[in-house]
């Protein structure tokens, strides 16, 4: 279909710049690990478990030129630890997201049959995406402002077009937990990967609803009282701009603005999804990187797979992502329109180019 995707690079993680492109070595991130990072303003922001660090950059050169900054120190804490990062261009803003360590907020976590905790405590600090300035360091949490709420997991991030959008990873085990209520088939489809609009001060509901993707609406967790039909009050939470299978394991999201690409593209989400543990003894699902077409804020249409065979082998004889030979986690785009994919497993990185007739739709 004109598409050519050629292995690019064999470590490191990518961003791009307007110009150049920078390749974070493993020196800068050796000792802390991360998964977020933008450049803006002359930085190379990089969003650490548990801090937000910046270094400074030097037109023309990759590697910094400094140290790097504290910018904000956020809770440690067990799982869910990963923090994705997005800056709004017009303001500086920085959104980072704190995920709950939590699958559902039961009292007593993955454990069968437990209740679910109302309110749930995860929520004052996590399950959130938290607003900084770029220009202040050394601070806390506290010190930035909760902008948006009620979600589990959620480091796929990135402001397109003046919103924040990102894609959520969903809830585990509810066959395990709940075996009155959801067998493993049900588990391994369930509940949405939820790709999300963020606007100040939304609630999307975890942890006391889920988006089934396949009835399309939200629906009540079990530990709250639910079945898997009973809505109760989750009608009042906004419904995702699409959802996606279960424990699919989203990585990076990007907007494509290139024009390499023909024009359908343009203006249209690559999520990268990485692949999970949770749809045992089912297939597996994920280690792909899909496109979902747009028309402004709204899905115009289902999403399709955009480069696919990342896990070197049969789904069905994946059952834990260490079979996996890669795992897409990372997606963006380069000043030509090319697309760059990397992989959290050999560290390779993908290069995507588009080679057939020129404007093509």
């Amino acid at each position: 279909d004109g598409f050519t995707i050629r292995r690019f690079a064999s470590f490191g993680i990518v961003a791009w710049s307007t110009n150049d492109r920078f390749t974070l070595s493993n020196l800068v991130i050796r000792d802390n690990g991360g998964t977020g990072i933008r450049l803006h303003n002359g930085y190379l922001y990089h969003a650490q478990d548990f801090a937000l660090v910046r270094y400074p950059m030097t037109d023309g050169e990759l590697t910094p030129s400094g140290p790097a900054e504290r910018l904000v120190t956020f809770p440690e804490q067990m799982g869910h630890t990963a923090k994705g990062l997005a800056i709004n261009p017009a303001t500086s803003q920085l959104y980072v997201n704190v995920g709950a360590p939590s699958n559902a907020c039961q009292a007593k976590d993955r454990t069968a049959g437990s209740p679910g905790q109302r309110p749930c405590p995860w929520l004052e600090l996590h399950g959130s995406v938290w607003q900084f300035e770029d220009d202040t360091p050394g601070l806390a949490l506290t010190d930035g402002r909760k902008y948006a709420t009620g979600m589990r997991q959620n480091y796929a991030m990135t402001w397109h077009d003046g919103a924040l959008y990102l894609v959520q990873h969903g809830r585990d085990q509810m066959n395990t937990l709940f075996p009155e209520n959801y067998d493993a088939a049900q588990n391994a489809e369930l509940p949405s990967e939820e790709f999300l609009r963020v606007t100040e001060g939304v609630d999307f509901g975890w942890p006391y609803c889920y988006h089934d993707w396949q009835k399309g609406m939200r629906v009540q967790m079990p530990e709250y009282g639910g079945d898997g039909e009973a809505v109760g009050d989750c009608d009042r939470y906004p419904a995702p701009v699409a959802g996606f299978p279960g424990h699919w394991a989203p990585g990076s999201v990007h907007f494509y603005q290139g024009e390499q690409f023909p024009a359908r593209y343009r203006g249209g989400a690559f999520i990268a999804f990485q692949g999970s543990w949770n749809r045992a003894p089912e297939p597996a699902g994920g280690y792909k990187v899909v496109f979902q077409p747009m028309a402004g804020s709204q899905a115009s249409g289902n999403y399709e797979v955009f480069a696919d065979g990342f896990a070197g082998a049969e789904m069905s004889a994946i059952q834990s992502p260490q079979a996996a030979a890669h795992r897409p986690n990372g997606v963006t785009e380069a000043p030509d329109g090319s697309l760059y994919i990397s992989d959290q497993v050999a560290g390779t990185i993908w290069r995507v180019m588009y080679e057939g007739e020129s404007g093509a739709d």
